[in-house]
């Protein structure tokens, strides 16, 4: 695993929508907003950069989004949450989506061991889609104190 810790501001402006995991069902229930948040996104033809965001925070929150290239000069229907993160580890997993939660415990364990404080929210970023599962591309983001 090939992970930073990055020590200047990152910032978010995404565009979507927040729930909660009932009973800890972090996946399924950000694919339901993901969802939701695309047919809005393609239905009024929202230009867009094309990446899944998730956001995870604490009591079990999680937001869906995508970051607009251009802000709507109508009411979309969609949340906005702007994160700003001035200190925080990175990572990026090549490979099936089955195994992201790996990588991220993985992370937690080695930030843990260097003495790191992890905050929330956590974040994933998937790259675009390619059928070939080893190629899969996701971000891995963990807020540090």
């Amino acid at each position: 695993m090939n992970m930073e810790i990055i020590c200047s501001s990152l910032s978010l402006d995404l565009h979507g929508f927040s729930g909660t995991a009932i009973n800890k069902d972090y996946a399924g229930t950000a694919f339901k907003l993901m969802d939701k948040m695309w047919q809005i996104v393609k239905a009024s033809q929202l230009a867009n950069k094309g990446l899944n965001i998730w956001v995870y925070d604490s009591n079990e929150k999680i937001f869906a989004g995508v970051e607009l290239t251009e802000t709507p000069n109508f009411d979309t229907g969609l949340e906005q949450h702007t994160i700003t993160l001035n200190r925080y580890a990175y990572c990026k997993h090549v490979g099936p989506y089955n195994l992201v939660k790996q990588t991220g415990q993985n992370m937690r364990n080695e930030l843990k061991n260097r003495g790191e404080v992890i905050r929330d929210p956590y974040i994933e970023i998937y790259g675009h889609w390619t059928s070939d599962e080893s190629k899969l591309e996701t971000t891995l983001i963990m807020c540090l104190a």
